[in-house]
């Protein structure tokens, strides 16, 4: 399932002296160890740390957003993504990011907003669509959901859990067969799935 995702290689820290840059990339490349160990809160020091040399780095405050909010501190989450963005306007991955913590605070219609940002900038960002399926179906708006989730699959057809999510909200409108074709295709991708093995069983399929 598709989830917040941090920068690779945040800063060049271009412009600096070299013993300046050096320390910038040691406390980014230490906050990403640490973000890829789940120590959040080494993350965020050292991110911090980065930020306070080079406050000009949009990814290292995309990545200490995804810390905090793997924190469960989506309100310092969003100010960072949204430094990121000030600094970046055309930042896919800030927006996108800044959209799952909206979700997560049930602000489907910011979360949406920002979603739809993230395509605006990268039309092929499939995460963005799918979880813009997912803020639309939160809002209880069907068919947009699967029509999201349809586009997420268009750019990314291994993504599971859009045909999982489009096959409860096919069986939900009475659109059984498109169900079951979503659950199958589910098993196609991962055949160990116990999920949409059990949901064909209820509807008398035999996975």
């Amino acid at each position: 399932m598709p989830t917040v995702k941090f920068v690779a290689n945040p800063s060049k820290a271009d412009g600096m002296p070299k013993s300046v840059q050096e320390t910038v990339r040691t406390h980014l490349d230490q906050g990403r160890a640490c973000l890829d160990k789940g120590k959040y809160d080494d993350a965020i020091a050292d991110y911090d740390k980065a930020i306070a040399l080079d406050p000009n780095v949009a990814g290292a405050y995309t990545n200490r957003g995804v810390a905090y909010g793997r924190k469960g501190a989506f309100d310092r989450a969003i100010a960072d993504y949204t430094k990121a963005i000030k600094l970046k306007p055309n930042y896919a991955l800030a927006y996108y990011n800044r959209g799952l913590a909206y979700e997560r605070k049930g602000a489907f219609d910011r979360a949406i907003d920002d979603h739809t940002k993230a395509i605006a900038r990268d039309p092929n960002f499939a995460a963005a669509y799918f979880n813009r399926g997912n803020a639309y179906g939160s809002k209880g708006e069907v068919n947009r959901a699967i029509a999201d989730w349809t586009k997420a699959i268009a750019r990314d057809p291994k993504l599971v859990q859009a045909y999982f999510n489009r096959a409860l909200a096919y069986y939900h409108k009475g659109e059984v067969d498109r169900a079951i074709a979503d659950y199958d295709k589910v098993l196609e991708i991962n055949p160990s799935d116990q999920d949409a093995k059990n949901k064909l069983k209820r509807l008398g399929v035999t996975p």
